[in-house]
């Protein structure tokens, strides 16, 4: 596949930026190789500027559910834009849709908007903290909650240590009140509580963690994380920046039934322009300022262009809500497309005698290089990454874009068809053969 034109947009980059790219993944360091530089995208398939075609499983990273370029949110960032691309000031669609994450997230009573996942992942932190008034926060090795300091920790010698910084630039004090856990470990979180009673503001979570590749919650882990967070007078916050708006109207928490105290959303509700926010249980939410101590702002929040294009993503894809789903439920689409997929690469798999675990949850999947099941971090460290880089290389060439890294989740969208997904699959079968 000729990239000659990529080859050169990197190497200008290279002078210019740290790394040639302004988000690490891009770099494809853990696959190798340049990465290739993209001036359209629509539907399913992003074009790169060497004119390659390539199948996107990666969809910017989630927030594409509808595919790229859907012509409702282009012509609702059109229109919005033609009134201001930004006010500082209230404007009708944050209102609205602030209304419509309340009215399909049950457990979002209020809701603030921010500018990215990161952001409102920091807010809700600090909120919890406020609410409580307590310091000590656990998050679950593996899940990723944005670049904020206190969050960005690798797990301590045991399950009750606190969290040592996993980059340069955080002092260790910053991470001292972040205690990591093993996902889907009940005696960990347990563990965690009895050394810390009456410490702990909360448990930040991935329901589905899709940071690591991804893995889903064993049964009933989701609902031990309510019920021991409640017995400790903690908070339950459900990071559904990823999961949020796709695996179900509600997100994961419908689709688990879990109930969480704050949940922080991003990536759908933006519609392909930055956004973030974070809600909860009013009078958790009523502690900001301006009615409470928790302070919290943002120049861009509830940006009127950003706002608009969310809206039309989320109505495009909620359609006729309560009402009795059709075949033709965006929802339903995904679950099908997610299962197809599921089902070809397993098959594909299996025919070539390459061990793979392929995770898949409604609409989002990851495939693993080993014969061992996938339930946390610890496990995915187990998958054959060399054989991934391989993988990854020929499917790319095949014209297939996976994300670049064994660590990452990949997504679908209404605009992959059965054709994409059978092309997809019969790819991966020939490339399985060569590893």
């Amino acid at each position: 596949m000729n990239r000659v034109k990529s080859d050169q947009l990197f190497a200008e980059a290279l002078k210019y930026i740290p790394g040639g790219v302004n988000s690490p993944v891009r770099a494809f360091r853990a696959v190798g190789g340049n990465p290739f530089f993209v001036n359209r995208a629509s539907g399913s398939k992003v074009w790169d500027v060497d004119g390659n075609e390539l199948i996107d499983y990666v969809l910017t990273w989630g927030p594409a559910i509808l595919g790229h370029a859907h012509p409702k949110i282009i012509a609702a960032v059109k229109a919005a834009a033609e009134l201001g691309t930004s006010f500082g000031i209230p404007n009708p669609h944050e209102v609205t849709m602030a209304k419509l994450i309340c009215e399909l997230v049950p457990s979002v009573q209020k809701v603030r908007m921010t500018s990215s996942g990161t952001e409102a992942c920091m807010s809700a932190i600090r909120l919890a903290r406020g609410f409580t008034k307590r310091d000590k926060i656990i998050k679950f090795d593996g899940c990723y909650h944005g670049h904020v300091d206190s969050l960005l920790v690798r797990a301590g010698s045991g399950a009750l240590t606190f969290g040592q910084p996993d980059s340069a630039g955080i002092p260790a004090a910053f991470t001292s009140h972040t205690i990591v856990a093993p996902y889907n470990d009940v005696e960990a979180v347990k563990a965690i509580f009895a050394a810390n009673k009456n410490e702990i503001a909360g448990i930040i979570v991935e329901p589905v963690p899709g940071n690591a590749g991804l893995y889903l919650p064993q049964p009933g882990y989701l609902e031990f994380l309510r019920e021991i967070t409640a017995a400790h007078g903690a908070l339950l916050i459900f990071d559904e920046v990823m999961t949020g708006f796709r695996l179900a109207r509600g997100g994961a928490q419908e689709r688990f039934g879990i109930r969480p105290d704050l949940s922080t959303f991003g990536k759908v509700i933006g519609g392909g322009l930055p956004v973030g926010a974070f809600g909860g249980r009013a009078e958790i939410m009523d502690c900001l300022a301006p009615l409470g101590p928790v302070y919290q702002a943002g120049t861009l929040s509830g940006n009127p262009v950003a706002m608009a294009a969310g809206l039309a993503n989320l109505e495009e894809l909620i359609g006729t809500r309560g009402t009795r789903p059709s075949e033709n439920d965006a929802y339903v689409l995904l679950e099908g497309r997610g299962a197809q997929l599921a089902a070809g690469m397993r098959d594909a798999a299996k025919s070539a005698n390459v061990p793979v675990q392929f995770n898949q949850c409604g609409s989002m999947f990851c495939g693993y290089f080993t014969d061992k099941p996938v339930h946390n971090v610890a496990d995915a460290m187990h998958s054959d990454r060399e054989r991934f880089k391989k993988f990854f290389h020929g499917m790319l060439d095949a014209g297939v874009y996976l994300a670049p890294s064994q660590f990452e989740s990949g997504f679908l969208s209404t605009a992959h068809t059965a054709a994409d997904i059978e092309k997809t699959v019969g790819a991966a079968a020939k490339v399985l053969r060569t590893l």
